[in-house]
């Protein structure tokens, strides 16, 4: 059995009769490590094990080492996660609570995820958190669900923070001849490295993540996440923490579900009726989830922003 479920697929009243859309949500928030990533890092996972893997280390701002510390639970194998100083306290306890070890190593995830690298063995298996073809072969499996269950869609929406899911979907709809298919990925504003290399034409590093949706933290996004702009039709989207924020509580009045901010930027893309959905009538988003954010927490934040 895979470690990751089928999860649903549902049309939302709220957000249909609110955009004008057909809005349909992909429910990744159901998964068992309560984001997209146990599909992607379960794949993976599971095939190091198969070739060997003793222990499993990774680098995380959340989700995926959550998701590796899962994995590393369910077959058996010893885990070691390095978080940076900003992953949150929730998130921290949460994979320690799956059996990891939790490291606190670096400002960043760029240098969690140096150290992370510093500590790998010959029997270790190194789970990058976005970018590895295994995980991006695991995340295509939305797409694969989503034409089994239809309905076809007139474009995806989803965040953006290393590209992990970004190429995963991409992967799925190339997969399924589903390649007419157009994208809107968004980020929040100093999160925003696919953007910065969309605009110039190659890899951009920031110098620092200045978003609280510190799960879309990362300095750069994956190489192939730029390869696939130039193939696929992807519209850019950034908006600030503010609207992240916003839509995290109007998703929770309208679906009694919280998401962290890094997931509610997607959410606020359609919320808000950004240019970029203009024409389109099918709108699907990939609920991609997340367990570091809190009510309490969503609810400071949207009283700090008023």
């Amino acid at each position: 059995m895979p470690l990751h479920i089928q999860t649903p697929l549902i049309e939302s009243r709220p957000l249909s009769d609110r955009t004008g859309h057909s809005v349909w949500l992909k429910m990744e928030i159901a998964q068992p490590s309560g984001s997209f990533k146990a599909r992607g890092i379960g794949y993976a996972c599971e095939e190091y094990f198969r070739r060997g893997a003793k222990r499993f280390i990774s680098s995380s701002g959340g989700n995926a080492g959550l998701a590796v510390a899962f994995a590393g639970r369910n077959l058996s194998v010893p885990v070691v996660i390095v978080v940076p100083e900003t992953a949150s306290k929730r998130a921290r306890e949460l994979m320690a609570r799956e059996g990891a070890e939790v490291i606190i190593q670096g400002k960043s995830l760029s240098e969690a995820n140096a150290f992370a690298r510093s500590l790998v063995q010959p029997e270790d298996a190194f789970l990058h958190p976005f970018d590895d073809p295994l995980i991006w072969t695991g995340h295509a499996s939305i797409i694969d669900e989503i034409v089994d269950t239809g309905p076809k869609p007139d474009v995806i929406v989803l965040s953006v923070g290393g590209g992990g899911l970004l190429c995963g979907v991409i992967e799925g709809l190339n997969r399924n001849e589903w390649q007419d298919v157009p994208i809107i990925a968004v980020e929040t504003q100093g999160a925003d490295s696919f953007a910065q290399a969309l605009n110039a034409g190659a890899l951009v590093e920031l110098p620092r993540i200045s978003s609280i949706a510190t799960t879309l933290g990362a300095s750069a996004v994956c190489r192939q996440a730029l390869e696939y702009s130039r193939k696929h039709r992807i519209g850019s989207v950034v908006l600030p923490d503010k609207l992240a924020v916003s839509a995290c509580m109007q998703f929770l009045r309208d679906h009694d579900a919280v998401v962290e901010p890094a997931c509610g930027v997607a959410l606020a893309a359609v919320y808000e009726r950004v240019p970029a959905l203009s024409g389109y009538k099918k709108v699907l988003i990939i609920v991609c989830g997340g367990v570091s954010t809190t009510v309490d927490q969503l609810q400071e934040w949207s009283a700090v922003m008023q």
